[in-house]
């Protein structure tokens, strides 16, 4: 049997937690109008969300599907799933190409970039590889 390499699973692990966190977060803030009321009671909040061309409950959606990426494809990766890798890294290039069209705020978006080159160069080392396309079953 073939070992998982240990920058799959950290990685595995990070999109599931950072995934359901968000997943919970972002569905009790709507729930609870708290996201409603920051954007209500900040100025600049509203002055961004305005600059969007994408209609708010629209960017509600697509975070949730993010969100669903990140949880499916962690979890999917610890069962030795290609398909998992690739779909963080074209959901997430999908996510950025989007945001640089549509953001108003491109530089915030800088480091999640930085994290998302990270990710994808230790998801698609050798060993990585190799842990993905081997068809014994994984430890």
């Amino acid at each position: 049997m073939r070992t998982r390499p240990t920058s799959v699973t950290v990685v595995a692990w990070i999109l599931i937690l950072m995934g359901g966190i968000s997943l919970v977060t972002m569905t009790v803030m709507i729930g609870t109008g708290m996201i409603d009321k920051v954007m209500i009671d900040n100025p600049a909040a509203r002055e961004l969300i305005s600059k969007s061309p994408i209609p708010v409950p629209v960017q509600y959606v697509m975070s949730y599907i993010s969100f669903l990426i990140m949880l499916v494809s962690g979890v999917a990766m610890l069962k030795r799933q290609n398909w998992a890798r690739w779909l963080y890294v074209v959901g997430t290039a999908a996510g950025f190409l989007i945001g640089v069209m549509t953001s108003p705020l491109k530089e915030a978006m800088i480091p999640g970039l930085v994290v998302f080159v990270v990710v994808t160069f230790f998801l698609f080392r050798p060993k990585a590889n190799k842990y993905f396309s081997d068809p014994e079953p994984a430890t």
